[in-house]
């Protein structure tokens, strides 16, 4: 089921709404334990509901996690037999994840690479595996390290892992910062009002923007993209660049927006990553969930930059090569995280004086020259479709420019000139009434003109699965 359905929106979502808030028990411990019920069963028809077949995957991913971090709390005497039980439990989520996400991956590059003939039918991928595993990961790790307490009600611990607004594609939760509202949190119909809001603007952000702009660049690439114009191809990745933005943050938005109706705060995922200067800075506003999960459960634990250059550049050169192998189980993204990797490892160890020393509006063309270039290794998925579109734009393709490329420019150009600005953050800094009647009218309004039109572009069914979900 997709937040961007009608399904969703009006029969799943007011149901849900509709039985979490009506009031049962006079006991406000017993109503909380009433809405964490109701919200963990809606989560595991939200999951089922497209993969039934999984839940029994989740389920058996939830007893398992709850019952060690209990066993690893119990065992505080022995920190060998912690550390037996958490290697077991990493062990456990690692193997899960790899089987269903890599296993078809792993034959077909041993048959490739040593010429045999493994004969394999790769599983279906679970849909949110690669979240929900971190999630329940982050738990066990952060109970071995006495960063939180074991959570000894099944109740809260299996909504941490399936709450539906971040189930599928994030952001990625981590328990230590969602473990004190799991038993206490506040609802108001100012935080609802707010949750409403966000909701509305992710879903603006992927019915509006991120599909209309999405099918340019399907179009673009749908061809031999070896011997597309430079414009075009130049063309089709910036529009590619802001599909995914749109797309995941849109998504993020949504997920956000809807903890703040269910009374959660969920971690903010994106802050206007395309105004970085840096690389670096990219990866701080790009996806934070995730780069703060490596950071605090990978590159940290292996020593961070805190042993010198060349441990630093292996922590780097590790972390950037399983963040790439988070993405896919596809040779591009593992090209996609050692780019990064190299990336940042020039950034900061080859020419930081120099990078300090360009003027701020060089350093954000460079960085975003070199995003354009690293979506193009995400998108595609053969090695050769990437070598393919990178030597169209650098003019290798044919020519420079031809009557197709006129044609998206003059259709899509306006479009995307709007998108750009607002994925730059420049509707931020528009006047705004200084009344704050004024201004709610004024959102009000707003709103629900973009609400009105991602209703008419769903009845068109002119929408698509998030990007993300496939990961």
């Amino acid at each position: 089921m997709l937040f961007s359905s009608l399904t969703f929106l009006f029969a799943f979502l007011p149901v849900t709404l509709l039985l979490y808030f009506v009031p049962v028990f006079e006991s406000e411990e017993t109503e909380l334990k009433k809405k964490n019920f109701v919200l963990c069963l809606a989560s595991l028809v939200f999951y089922a509901w497209g993969e039934p077949v999984y839940i029994v995957l989740m389920l058996v991913s939830i007893y398992f996690n709850f019952n060690i971090g209990i066993d690893i709390s119990e065992h505080y005497y022995s920190r060998k037999k912690q550390k037996f039980l958490l290697f077991a439990a990493v062990l456990f989520n690692l193997l899960v994840l790899g089987f269903f996400k890599y296993s078809g991956f792993v034959a077909e590059s041993l048959n490739s690479l040593f010429s045999l003939d493994i004969k394999y039918t790769p599983p279906a991928l679970p849909i949110g595996i690669s979240f929900y595993t971190f999630q329940a990961m982050s738990y066990v790790i952060d109970v071995y390290n006495e960063k939180v307490e074991a959570q000894d009600n099944l109740l809260p611990f299996a909504l941490y892992i399936t709450m539906f607004p971040q189930l599928i594609a994030g952001p990625i939760v981590q328990y230590k910062d969602i473990s004190s509202q799991l038993t206490q949190r506040e609802m108001s119909p100012r935080r609802f009002a707010t949750g409403v809001m966000f909701f509305i603007r992710g879903l603006g952000k992927k019915v509006i923007f991120a599909n209309t702009i999405g099918a340019v660049y399907t179009e673009i690439s749908s061809g031999d993209v070896s011997a597309l114009p430079a414009v075009t191809a130049w063309f089709g990745i910036i529009c590619y660049a802001m599909q995914i933005y749109f797309d995941f943050s849109g998504y993020s938005d949504m997920a956000i927006g809807l903890g703040k109706m269910f009374g959660f705060d969920l971690c903010q995922n994106f802050n206007f990553p395309y105004i970085s200067k840096s690389i670096k800075e990219f990866w701080k506003r790009w996806h934070i969930s995730l780069s703060t999960w490596f950071k605090d459960y990978v590159y940290i634990p292996l020593g961070g930059n805190r042993k010198g250059a060349f441990r630093t550049i292996i922590n780097t050169a590790i972390v950037w090569s399983l963040t790439g192998l988070w993405h896919g189980a596809s040779w591009n993204f593992v090209l996609w995280g050692a780019y990064y990797a190299v990336l940042l490892i020039l950034e900061k160890f080859v020419f930081k004086n120099l990078l300090d020393k360009m003027p701020a509006f060089l350093k954000h063309i460079l960085t975003m020259l070199l995003v354009l270039i690293g979506w193009v290794i995400f998108s595609k998925e053969t090695l050769g479709a990437v070598t393919g579109y990178l030597g169209s734009m650098f003019g290798f393709g044919a020519g420079f420019i031809d009557e197709g490329t006129k044609y998206y420019i003059s259709s899509y150009i306006l479009p995307l000139i709007i998108m750009s600005l607002s994925a730059f953050g420049v509707f931020r800094f528009l006047p705004r009434p200084k009344k704050s009647e004024l201004r709610f009218l004024y959102q009000s309004v707003g709103y629900l003109v973009i609400l009105v039109l991602c209703i008419v572009f769903l009845v068109s069914d002119t929408y698509n699965p998030f990007l993300y979900f496939r990961f």
